[in-house]
């Protein structure tokens, strides 16, 4: 029979799966419109030349007749990691991880579709009606199953859909803009788990006789185990916006998208090797619910504006993501078993300390002819993970660069089409995360290495004015 004082070390394995589940649902998507990809989004707030100011500032809406806008956007990323010496934990003798594994880098990312469509319409004069439907959090990355950062993350697949109705009003040269937001975010995080580890922390505890754990093979590295999560919410924000038009030529805004706090519910599922079933003893590495607080941050943005002659128009954006409130992340397990004579796993808290974020863009735009208008954007994007050693291999994110072209063309007087096209630059980027368990140091191994990572987007985008 497994202890009870050896459970700590079961529930820190089922942990490294959820330890960075806030991290793939603070992935934020700023793709919300192909005409403002093509401008790396600068001047988001100000310009309110489409539909997707509903979006970007409600506020912006008086600027419009009636329309419908439909974009999409292919995400292509690419990351890959080269190991630089991962370690297991120091329990276990800080050791190279998974020396003998061909396997050693890793390839992540996947290609992401993402949906927009927006509706604006005027029911009295200087009284406007929007609506917006994007995704404004999202996550796709993918490694193989017998990487060597297995045991950090395999699989983080995020979506969140944003259901948002705005209104807004003009009042002479200055127009107000609000909306609400229901926002629906579904989760699904795996990693495997280093239960040759737990077997042999266990069998060192003196709670199983010796030469068990090698006599089925169950020494550390050698016998994982898999847990996957799933999770969803529905949850609510709002936001509110300013259009204060300078002259007929140049104009500023302001908008705030206040955070959305997801109560994620869902489902842990474990698939323990036949051969080491009895680690589960105590309840531990069971299916089972759990639930966790995800808080996704508040975006503020100051835009500006202005047509230089008939041709050209300048623009550019700042605006601040207030990844500072996500500090950690608790986990709370439901007790798969209530009727036997051991409690439902221990909360596990991840440390995540990330930082606000700034972005700053600027664009340009040139009207070629009546039909054809072209657009060019530059772009600095900040991360909010403030060392190698908070960042996990979820999200190897840096700092990046923007550049970006698009064009518009005039299809008649009602219909006209957009594309947009962007490269990211992405800085090299370190990591070196170590597992964090407060209760089973024996699984704190460390994941050390590089990514080399890029990212390009296309976009899509019809617009009908009506």
């Amino acid at each position: 029979m497994i202890s009870k004082r050896i459970a700590p070390v079961l529930m820190a394995g089922a942990t490294t799966l959820i330890s960075t589940q806030l991290s793939a649902a603070g992935f934020a998507i700023i793709e919300h419109s192909a005409s403002g990809m093509g401008n790396s989004f600068a001047g988001g707030a100000a310009i309110a030349d489409d539909a997707s100011t509903v979006w970007f500032n409600p506020a912006g809406m008086t600027r419009l007749g009636n329309e419908m806008l439909i974009a999409s956007h292919i995400i292509m990323p690419e990351s890959d990691f080269t190991d630089d010496g991962s370690t297991t934990s120091a329990t276990m003798g800080a050791t190279p991880l998974d020396p003998s594994n061909s396997n050693r880098n890793g390839a992540a990312g996947r290609n992401a579709l993402v949906p927009n469509f927006y509706w604006v319409n005027e029911i009295k004069e200087n009284l406007y009606l929007g609506f917006g439907f994007n995704a404004p959090f999202g996550l796709a990355t993918e490694y193989e199953d017998d990487w060597v950062g297995r045991y950090h993350g395999v699989l983080s697949d995020t979506k969140t859909l944003n259901f948002n109705p705005s209104i807004a009003y003009k009042m002479g040269n200055v127009s107000l803009g609000f909306g609400i937001s229901a926002q629906y975010i579904d989760v699904t995080l795996t990693s495997a788990i280093d239960l040759g580890t737990v077997c042999t922390a266990t069998e060192g505890a003196g709670d199983l006789p010796a030469g068990t754990c090698a006599a089925v093979g169950a020494t550390p590295q050698n016998k994982d185990g898999f847990a996957e999560l799933t999770g969803d919410n529905w949850a609510y924000n709002f936001n509110i916006g300013v259009l204060f038009e300078i002259s007929d030529d140049a104009r500023v805004g302001f908008s705030y998208r206040s955070g959305v706090d997801h109560d994620v519910e869902g489902d842990a599922d474990f698939s323990v090797p036949g051969d080491v079933a009895f680690l589960t003893g105590t309840g531990n590495f069971l299916d089972t619910t759990l639930s966790a607080s995800v808080s996704l941050p508040a975006i503020t943005s100051l835009s500006y504006f202005q047509s230089i002659n008939d041709q050209i128009s300048i623009m550019a954006d700042y605006s601040v993501t207030s990844w500072s409130d996500f500090e950690e992340l608790r986990i709370v397990y439901d007790d798969p078993n209530p009727s036997d004579p051991y409690p439902a796993q221990s909360d596990t808290v991840t440390t995540e300390d990330w930082e606000d974020s700034a972005r700053i863009s600027v664009g340009l735009n040139y009207k070629a002819s009546a039909k054809w208008l072209y657009r060019f954007g530059l772009a600095l994007d900040e991360t909010p993970i403030k060392s190698a050693e908070r960042r996990t291999p979820r999200i190897p994110g840096n700092d990046r660069t923007w550049i970006s072209v698009g064009a518009t063309h005039q299809m008649d007087k009602d219909r006209s089409f957009s594309l947009g096209f962007a490269h990211l630059i992405i800085d090299d980027t370190e990591i070196n995360n170590t597992y964090e368990s407060s209760s089973a140091s024996v699984l704190e191994h460390t994941l050390k290495g590089t990514y080399e990572a890029s990212v390009n987007i296309l976009s899509a985008q019809f617009r009908w004015q009506y």
